[in-house]
């Protein structure tokens, strides 16, 4: 396999412009590394940019110590990764191998220039984007998972991790990975995460790993947003491009990972732009790359629990940990959840067969297996599409007697044409088999109680929306659904009944339950929202 240090060998390295760095020399200051000395460790912060005058940086091996890539960074080459546009952490250790002097612009600075100078935006951005996607893809990172294929825990972390496009690197503790383990001077190890060489992380969760990674952040406590975006799926990011494009001092939280629901569609192929499709993460990924370069922050992952209205017309969330966030406008952009089945032990199988994503993650556990699938939408059938390539064979189990009222109708053609694909038309799922792992689903079908043996179950049905956390401060329908618009007295479509609350995308009453619907309101929203904080006294300003 071609190393990461071969691929971006190939990658052209052209240097910044003269007057760029000029500009760089105005707000930085020169620093001066001895020969051995550590640049950055894994876990510090990126906050600074760090440009190469003279001399050398190389990325190390956080586990033997060694260089780890051929190539490094010498004169006119700079640090980092997309993880400095949102002050995230650096995910492996950088050194000076002989004598080197850099220029170092503080992280605030830096983006306040890449704001005003669009070029060397671009250039910055190519850099940053091209280092984090082949890190990813060839999992050089600091941050080891050990065992996800038998710890629940493990796997929330992995699939945290893998739907936030974050590198790591996970082993598996079935045998396949035992020399790699034994290398590392990790087969001692129960499941758990490894940072660096030698930290294991006790009690692992996903908010501990995003909180070395810099993800949790912690000036939310010590800033009055403009708008607080609850929910990073399409429609929330969309709006954080356009409300951070407008200059608007913008937060959007997430509880579990950028593109929300959208980003567990495997391959979406009606989104304009894409006419070989694009993968729901990836699609909002390049979102939030687009609003974290207009200054607009993320935290994640965090669930907002409660709301209060403050007497000055401002509103405070309350986080999971008791922590709390405040702005002068809420959107709310929470999407919508797949409903959990009135199975037994249903709960006892997720993570460990039942899944309600079908991303790269999950779909290694259908290889050699017949998967199950139960929905009739468009993510059930991408689902289905997308996990025929590893399964033996695919089980699509439909309650109706029907795809056209719920299914896009190329999707359908497909499904039903593909050999390794079995749609089960007024059957549903009854009963689910297996100790500590499922190994099998029960069907009521028309002709009677049917067993499958699967090791994977994908649940994409229904619509639960995402409101209990607005403490009736925005009246909902009868399903839980925002109310806008005209249904409460409001002229423009994505008002709420409170001043200051605005709704937009899957979440709201009435919306049309496709991506790029939500992307549409998303964008056009933030208009009425800087209205509304224009109104106000005393802007905010960004953290």
């Amino acid at each position: 396999m071609e190393t990461l240090g071969e691929k971006l060998e190939t990658m052209p390295r052209v240097p910044l412009a003269d007057e760029h760095v000029a500009m760089l020399r105005e707000l930085g200051t020169e620093r001066e590394y001895a020969a051995g000395e550590m640049v950055a460790e894994a876990g510090d912060a990126m906050d600074r940019f760090v440009y190469v005058l003279e001399g050398e940086i190389e990325v190390v091996d956080p586990y033997s110590g060694n260089r780890l890539l051929e190539s490094s960074l010498g004169p006119t080459q700079f640090m980092g990764e997309l993880s400095f546009l949102n002050a995230g952490s650096y995910t492996l250790p950088m050194r000076a191998p002989e004598p080197t002097r850099t220029l170092e612009v503080p992280r605030v600075a830096m983006l306040d220039l890449m704001a005003r100078v669009p070029e060397l935006s671009d250039h910055v951005l190519r850099v940053f984007s091209a280092r984090r996607r082949k890190q990813f893809e060839l999992n050089n990172s600091a941050i080891k998972l050990i065992g996800a294929d038998r710890d629940s825990a493990i796997q929330q972390i992995e699939r945290f991790l893998s739907r936030n496009r974050i590198p790591f690197q996970s082993l598996d503790m079935d045998g396949r990975d035992d020399e790699t383990l034994q290398a590392c001077d990790l087969t001692g190890h129960k499941p758990s995460v490894i940072l660096g060489m030698d930290r294991v992380m006790d009690d692992p969760t996903p908010r501990k790993v995003a909180q070395f990674l810099g993800l949790d952040l912690d000036v939310c406590r010590e800033t009055l947003y403009d708008v607080l975006i609850v929910g990073a799926g399409p429609a929330g990011v969309a709006a954080a491009v356009y409300a951070g494009s407008e200059g608007l001092c913008a937060l959007a939280i997430e509880d579990t990972a950028i593109g929300g629901q959208a980003g567990t569609s495997s391959r979406i192929e009606n989104y304009m732009g894409f006419p070989t499709g694009i993968s729901g993460a990836d699609l909002v990924y390049r979102g939030q790359i687009q609003a974290m370069k207009f200054g607009t922050r993320f935290a994640m992952p965090r669930s907002v629990e409660g709301l209060v209205r403050r007497d000055d017309g401002t509103y405070c969330a309350k986080l999971d940990d008791g922590d709390e966030v405040c702005a002068r406008a809420i959107l709310v952009a929470t999407g919508v959840q797949y409903r959990r089945l009135p199975i037994e032990r249903l709960e006892d199988f997720e993570s460990t067969g039942v899944f309600y994503a079908a991303t790269d993650m999950e779909a290694r556990f259908c290889h050699g297996t017949e998967a199950v699938v139960i929905g009739g939408g468009n993510s059930a059938g991408q689902a289905a599409m997308y996990l025929s390539r590893n399964a033996k064979r695919v089980h699509l189990v439909v309650r109706g007697d029907s795809l056209a009222a719920s299914m896009s109708r190329y999707l359908t053609d497909r499904l039903e044409a593909d050999p390794s694909i079995t749609i089960h038309y007024n059957t549903e799922v009854c009963d689910l088999h297996g100790d500590e792992r499922l190994s099998g689903v029960t069907f009521d079908t028309p002709d009677g109680k049917r067993q499958v043996d699967t090791r994977a179950l994908f649940i994409m049905i229904g619509a639960a929306p995402n409101t209990a956390w607005l403490s009736g401060l925005a009246e909902v329908d009868d399903k839980g659904f925002v109310k806008t618009g005209a249904t409460v007295g409001r002229e423009t479509p994505f008002q709420t009944s409170a001043d200051g609350i605005f709704a937009v995308g899957d979440v709201r009453a009435g919306s049309v339950k496709r991506v790029a619907s939500a992307v549409g309101e998303g964008s056009v929203v933030v208009s009425r929202i800087w209205d509304y904080v224009d109104k106000l006294e005393e802007p905010a300003t960004a953290a």
